[in-house]
């Protein structure tokens, strides 16, 4: 069981970058493919991407390929989201997931989340 918590949200210009981080407040991420989804208000929670347990499969959602880039280190018990060129319709708690061994791209498949963090793009 892990416990997670996300942090490095805040409010941004259009075409800024920011890196937003998971990390597991109790247990290990070892085992586990770790992922990001992100809910914008109104709209329902949306898969933006996900790495495999060990670290040799990433996967992204259509919006977020080639901006977006999920890392983690396991040594720090950490999972990492660099966005870069931000833009309004980027705006969304973003929401750390993890899941038992297999990475997966829908949302029910993940058994322990976080409570989010809040990124806020500006035009």
């Amino acid at each position: 069981q892990v416990q997670l918590v996300e942090s490095g949200g805040g409010l941004v210009q259009a075409g800024a970058s920011l890196n937003i981080s998971c990390t597991a407040s109790a247990g290990t991420i070892t085992n586990y493919a770790m992922a990001w989804f992100r809910q914008a208000p109104g709209k329902e929670r949306e898969f933006v991407a996900v790495i495999s347990q060990n670290i040799d499969t990433t996967f992204y959602g259509d919006s977020m390929s080639g901006r977006f880039t999920i890392s983690r280190d396991n040594a720090k018990n950490a999972v990492y989201l660099q966005m870069n060129s931000l833009q309004p319709g980027d705006t969304a708690v973003y929401y750390c997931a993890a899941r038992r061994l297999i990475a997966s791209l829908r949302e029910s498949a993940y058994d322990y989340w976080g409570k989010g963090t809040l990124v806020t793009v500006s035009t």
